[in-house]
């Protein structure tokens, strides 16, 4: 006979670090080392990973997302270390994740691709119907469930695209550029999204939108040529710079400073 499982048993479980990596080198292509020996710990909260274009942010999002696999180093997520890992579908059950770019059918309604991602992750049949519905209120797309795919503006087909990375309740969620096609309107609402998840889970936000992690991250990494430059609070990144530094505001020229020096500062909590 099997044994009874218990609630206790099916509960997702959370570690104090639910990213943790040591010495972690990532390739991007055959050659080029587009993360480079990076240490990093992070854990329940929302997180602004920041950095120039090139620095290898989308690399590491799809290293945390088990797109990528690490050419050196060690890399733990949720608790599970990448070392060795054949089956990834137990660790990719518990991780939402939204790329630059994604596919989905045309013809799908917003409801169905949602629905076909939930099935992807293994969510439980009986469980999908109720977590889709809630994934497209999160999102504000309740009142285009139904309509297809093909006939949303780049906004909303992102909004989608967010509503698929949170439909299984992920544990970790990694989004890249997320806030690309939305309006400002929408930005304010996503900002909100991002705190509410952030009470409970680990998010990583990739952007190049400094005033998003303002106002969205409790916790800033800064990444640049493959290297942690800077992580700590959004006020201790504001303080690093200066009126003689580039930027429209205290954490952009905090940016600006940073990323002209060359030791990695991490912020007092």
């Amino acid at each position: 006979m099997t044994p009874a499982t218990s609630a206790a048993d099916t509960a997702p479980k959370t570690y104090a670090w639910e990213i943790r990596a040591s010495g972690l080198r990532v390739r991007a292509g055959r050659k080029k080392m587009a993360v480079d020996g990076l240490d990093l710990s992070l854990g329940t909260g929302t997180h602004g990973l920041l950095g120039p274009n090139g620095a290898g942010k989308t690399t590491l999002i799809r290293a945390l997302a088990t797109v990528l696999r690490p050419a050196e180093g060690e890399l733990e997520l949720c608790g599970t270390s990448m070392s060795g890992v054949g089956d990834l579908r137990a660790l990719r059950r518990r991780i939402g994740y939204l790329p630059q770019e994604f596919g989905y059918y045309k013809r799908f309604t917003v409801r169905e691709f949602v629905e076909y991602m939930a099935w992807l992750k293994e969510v439980p049949k009986a469980d999908i119907p109720a977590a889709v519905q809630r994934a497209v209120e999160r999102v504000g797309l309740a009142d285009r469930a139904d309509h297809r795919m093909k006939t949303l503006s780049g906004g909303m087909v992102r909004r989608a695209g967010i509503a698929q990375a949170i439909v299984n309740d992920p544990v970790l969620l990694l989004l890249d550029e997320p806030t690309a096609g939305l309006d400002p309107a929408q930005r304010l609402r996503f900002r909100e999204l991002l705190q509410e998840l952030g009470r409970d889970t680990c998010v990583v936000v990739s952007t190049h939108l400094v005033e998003d992690v303002a106002a969205a991250c409790s916790d800033v990494v800064l990444f640049a040529d493959g290297h942690l430059v800077f992580q700590g609070p959004p006020e201790v990144l504001a303080a690093a710079g200066g009126s003689e530094y580039p930027g429209d505001s205290p954490l952009e020229r905090g940016y600006s400073a940073l990323l002209q020096g060359s030791e990695p500062l991490r912020g007092t909590w």
